[in-house]
């Protein structure tokens, strides 16, 4: 599945199923949930933040996934080509950070 195939998709289930799309306010509102919740289970099994006891400990594959769908709404809300924007953002980051990374030796 190609991310122009993915942004498809949500849109055809927008329409099918969820009738319309949220606003982009509301979407990015609850794309800021969504981060929260994949934010605390990331923060419970590889942080040092505990579960408490009898907490739905989620599925953190889900969660990010459900980023993933707002995140592509927002996309077909605005006009974004998402694999577009993809690439130009890896083109930039390759341009910007071609040695950067290596020569850190933090990263050593």
């Amino acid at each position: 599945m190609t991310l122009k195939n993915s942004q498809e998709i949500v849109d055809q289930w927008i329409k099918t199923v969820g009738v319309r799309y949220f606003s982009e306010l509301t979407n990015t509102t609850i794309l800021m949930e969504e981060v929260g919740e994949v934010a605390r289970i990331i923060a419970r099994e590889y942080g040092e933040q505990s579960w408490k006891k009898d907490a739905d400990k989620g599925d953190l594959g889900d969660e990010m996934a459900d980023v993933l769908f707002v995140l592509i709404c927002l996309a077909n809300q605005t006009g974004i080509d998402l694999e577009s924007a993809l690439i130009k953002n890896l083109e930039k980051k390759t341009k910007r950070d071609l040695n950067r990374h290596k020569e850190n030796p933090k990263l050593s």
